[in-house]
């Protein structure tokens, strides 16, 4: 399957075109703007979404352990 529309564009391309969107909608009065609690109520959904898959949060605590141990490596041959 080839590439089409934004995933054959540049990255930089696309960053640009959708701050030009943000932009626009934000002038047209159509932008969703969160409030803090709109926020907070909708970041913790997503924690819990991620948090529900067992088997990702024990590899992203695998990865923290050994970034921890590589710190603590660095900090001692100082």
């Amino acid at each position: 399957m080839s590439k089409r529309g934004f995933a054959l564009m540049d990255r930089e391309k696309v960053r640009e075109l959708a701050r030009l969107g943000g932009k626009a909608a934000h002038a047209q009065g159509r932008a969703h703007e969160w409030d803090s609690e709109e926020a907070r109520v909708n970041g913790r959904k997503g924690g819990l979404a991620v948090s529900a898959n067992r088997a990702h949060m024990r590899a992203i605590s695998k990865l923290a352990c050994r970034a921890d141990g590589e710190q603590g490596e660095q900090e001692t041959s100082s």
